[in-house]
This record gives C-alpha cells, structure tokens and sequence, in this order.
C-alpha cells in the first residue's frame, strides 16, 4: 500500500491510499517499482472502475515511458483504492517452440492476433482467430508429413483433414475436439454450451504438445536406430 496526494476534481487535494503499485513496465515488460508523476480523481465517476487515474513513469534508462493506471474506490472509501487495469495494456504474445514455429510459422502469427484481441477484451472475435489458427496449424502440420498433397490437404475442409489425414490418435482426438469449440465461436448457436474460450485454448495446447511429442519421437528414433 501507497499514500500519495491526489486532485481531486473539486479542486481539493485529498491524501489517498493506493492498494497496489504495478510492478511492471506495460511497454518493455521489465520489473520495476514505478515513479509517480500525478493523480487524479473524478467524484462523478464514484462507480466507476476508472474514478482515479494515475500517471507513471518507467524507472528502466532505455525505456522511461509514462503509463496511466486506473484504480477504483475501495468498498465506496474514498481514501482507499484498488487497481483496475493499466494503459497501454501489458500486452504479451506467446512464444511457440521451435517445433511449432517450423511447422507453421503463420499459426504462430494469428494465434498471438487471437490473444491480442482477447487481451483487448474482444471476447467475441477472439475466439474465430483462434478457430482460423488452428486449421492453419493442422493444415501445415499433415503438409510438412505429406508435401505432395499440398493442394488436396488445402482445399479439404478441417474437419475431414482430421479424420481422414491424422494418423495419431492422441493429435486427431484433441484437434476434433478443439475444431468442435472453435466452430462454435463463428456459429450463432453454441452446441457445446458448457464449455468456453478458455477450454477451446487449452485443447489447442494439447494438440500442439502431441504434435510436439510425436516430433520429438520422430527425432530420438531416427537420431538412436535399434540397429
């Protein structure tokens, strides 16, 4: 907990505790404990999550970029405040193995847009980027093993890619099941209603840690032949 002085929008300067001080910097990520340079609080804006507003500086020499976080009052006590978000968003791409980047580069791409948007609040579109991710994922993984289907592989449709070009059990049943949620994300009526976008990634993660095992499986017997 932090006291600081802060104007408030009658022009009175009231003494304040903010419950939390973020400790990283939204631009370059890095852990720091924060310089503050003003505060600011709207009385009209009691209810809001935004009702203080406080402008921070960067203490890493190779960034010093100002931030604002947002703080909203604390159970109505309005010496007390709790943080609600920070801006610019602490935005954060996801970092695919190797494996993954080599066999499609272009999944990794839309995968990290899909989490931005998520990132951005976007619930309702983030859901088809990961959907479209995800076939681009299947589509590149059974071209990588099959080259010369290419244009066969990329006019079927995903569904049928998986039950008919998936040879491993463990990547055909998790990419099903992660195309059932996904097509559930462009389709005005949900038929998986228990389940949601968190269930949909965590499906596509254990697709993508098959399809990894299955490399990785490839490589140890070609690299230690029995004979």
């Amino acid at each position: 907990m932090k006291y600081i002085n802060t104007i408030f929008n009658d022009s009175q300067t009231r003494g304040i505790n903010l419950h939390q001080i973020p400790d990283s910097c939204p631009f370059c990520h890095h852990a720091i404990d924060p310089i503050i340079h003003f505060a600011y609080c709207n009385l009209d804006r009691w209810d809001s999550d935004k009702c203080m507003q406080v402008i921070y500086r960067c203490t890493k020499k190779d960034c010093d970029n100002l931030f604002i976080a947002y703080y909203a009052a604390n159970d109505g006590n309005c010496h007390n405040f709790k943080l609600s978000s920070v801006r610019p968003l602490d935005k954060k791409g996801r970092d695919f193995s190797t494996t993954i980047k080599e066999i499609s580069s272009i999944f990794c791409t839309i995968y990290n847009q899909a989490l931005s948007a998520e990132q951005d609040g976007l619930k309702e579109i983030c859901g088809v980027g990961y959907r479209k991710a995800l076939e681009f994922l299947i589509k590149d993984y059974l071209i990588k093993k099959s080259p010369d289907r290419k244009e066969e592989i990329l006019k079927k449709f995903l569904n049928k890619c998986i039950e008919d070009d998936i040879s491993n059990d463990n990547i055909k049943s998790m990419a099903k099941r992660a195309t059932w949620l996904g097509n559930d994300e462009t389709h005005y009526l949900r038929k998986w209603e228990g389940k949601d976008l968190d269930d949909l990634k965590k499906l596509i993660d254990v697709t993508l840690y098959w399809i990894e095992m299955e490399k990785l499986t490839e490589d140890t017997i070609n690299g230690m032949p029995e004979n």
